[in-house]
């Protein structure tokens, strides 16, 4: 399986919709490729709060018609980051979107954590409620998005859903780097899963961000790492082979005890 992890730059130098446009050209460019992950937020910037309700879009806004005409002229799985999304009753998102290489949206997945501390996305936003899987020919991905990554109930869930391959885009501070990669490699270890953890390049709001976006082997082998600026970090893996390897080799989701669904009780 090739993977490629679009780790664009955001800031004020460009509109959303220039954006797209520039986005829409690097996912054409990775043709060839199976599965192509854009970062969180990318249209407005992950810290740029005070542009979420302006620029936010249906499920199937602009953003939606763009990534999906992408995909299918690439012919590629695309993982397109997250957008701000407007829910029907008004509700804002903070939503993912996969989309198939025939450019059919394969699912959705709302960020369930939002970071903020009572303020900025976490009063702006609504919580998503629901863990979200997707099957690919060549394994099963796991969603989440960038402050879910400290969260690791959430991907036991994923893990017990089946999944194989933890994605997850993010708008990562600089002053936080280190957390980023220690909590990436933390997840796959744990769930001896890979872990494609992509983010932003450049400065949303003042904020610098962290880029260094990270593939990571279930044995929490860092298999590429990109830099600070904007970069396409490519990587070739087998992740249902590995991860199976790694499960029957060192079987130590089969020893836990806590957090495990209950078995029905029985009927008297």
């Amino acid at each position: 399986m090739r993977a490629s992890l679009l780790q664009m730059r955001v800031d004020g130098s460009e509109s959303a919709e220039e954006r797209r446009v520039r986005a829409s050209a690097l996912v054409r460019q990775q043709a060839g490729a199976d599965l192509v992950v854009l970062p969180e937020l990318w249209t407005t910037g992950a810290f740029a709060f005070e542009e979420f309700d302006a620029h936010a879009e249906p499920l199937r806004g602009p953003t939606h018609e763009a990534m999906a005409r992408a995909a299918r002229e690439a012919g590629v799985w695309l993982h397109a980051g997250s957008v701000p999304e407007r829910a029907e009753d008004g509700t804002l998102y903070n939503t993912a979107l996969v989309f198939a290489p025939t450019g059919e949206l394969a699912a959705s997945y709302r960020k369930i954590h939002r970071f903020g501390f009572d303020k900025g996305e976490a009063v702006l936003m609504g919580a998503g409620g629901d863990l979200v899987t997707v099957e690919l020919p060549e394994t099963t991905l796991g969603l989440a998005t960038c402050y879910d990554l400290r969260f690791p109930e959430l991907f036991r869930g994923l893990v017990d859903a089946r999944a194989q391959t933890l994605v997850v885009p993010a708008g990562w501070p600089e002053r936080r780097r280190a957390h980023w990669t220690l909590l990436a490699r933390a997840r796959a270890v744990e769930n001896q899963c890979f872990v494609l953890a992509c983010g932003t390049a450049g400065t949303h709001a003042g904020v610098p961000q962290a880029g260094h976006s990270i593939v990571v082997d279930p044995w929490g082998e860092v298999l590429a790492e990109a830099g600070a600026d904007e970069e396409v970090l490519t990587v070739e893996f087998d992740p249902a082979r590995t991860v199976a390897d790694t499960r029957e080799k060192f079987p130590v989701l089969r020893d836990r005890l806590l957090g495990l669904p209950k078995p029905p009780r029985p009927a008297v």
